[in-house]
Parts: structure tokens; sequence; C-alpha cells
């Protein structure tokens, strides 16, 4: 994969990628979310992501009250401007596009199925929601 491709626009989809950067991000492997706070300023945490290439979305699940998910909310119905990275050494890849929050009960237990594929089960909280990110645009050296 060259660095900076876009997952729209350019003739191909986030599916058509690689086996390795699919690996990748099937991998167990922390990763950051970073949101911007209405100040311009970014706002960088650690999270779990997991990634449905096939459909272009990427997901994060929160608590419903955390800053990430209030940026989020904050950006209105088009959602928010937002980036996922993870790193191993020197293999790398981000994820770029815009997200917005699901709170529907089905959403989120999607998610925590997807979640405990990838890491371990997700710890009790009646709070949770989902990040639900539609991938525009993949970077990376996977």
């Amino acid at each position: 994969m060259s660095p900076g491709r876009t997952a729209s626009g350019k003739g191909w989809l986030l599916k058509d990628l690689g086996e390795g950067l699919r690996a990748f991000w099937r991998e167990r492997h922390l990763c950051t979310m970073t949101t911007v706070r209405a100040d311009g300023t970014p706002h960088v945490v650690p999270v779990g992501v997991t990634l449905d290439a096939d459909s272009g979305i990427a997901r994060v699940i929160t608590s419903g009250g955390s800053h990430k998910v209030r940026h989020v909310l904050a950006a209105g119905d088009e959602g928010a401007a937002v980036a996922v990275c993870q790193v191993d050494g020197r293999r790398w890849s981000t994820l770029e596009g815009r997200a917005v929050i699901r709170t529907d009960p089905e959403s989120v237990a999607d998610a925590e199925r997807r979640y405990a594929e990838r890491y371990r089960a997700a710890r009790e909280n009646p709070a949770r929601v989902v990040v639900e990110i539609r991938v525009t645009r993949v970077l990376g050296n996977v």
C-alpha cells in the first residue's frame, strides 16, 4: 500500500487493499484516536479499534460521556473528521474518516462483539456508545 492513498474518489475501495493491511488491523494492537477540540487543537487518546474493511467502517467502543464522544457530537449530523492509528515497530497504519456516534443497542452489541474478537470481552458499561468511522483515507506502510 502506498502512503496517503484515499479510499474514496480514487477508483478503489478499502476492501480492495491487500491482505497485509487487513491482517495488521486484526492483530491485537493498542491504537490512538484523534479528534479536534473546539479550539482546533488535537485530542489524542488510546483506544481499541476494529475495522470492517469490506464496509469501510472502523469502530471504537467508549463511554458516552467521554471527550472524544463530545467532540464528535459537537460536529453535528455530518460527523467529525477523526483519525485512528496503530503502530508496531516500523509498521504503522492510520485510518482517517468521518465519525458519528451510535447509541442503539444493535450497533453497540455488534461493536462489542467485534471488539471481543480482536481484543477481549469488554467490561460491562451501561453508558457505552460506538464511535463509527466511515474511512475515507488510509495511510501507512503495511
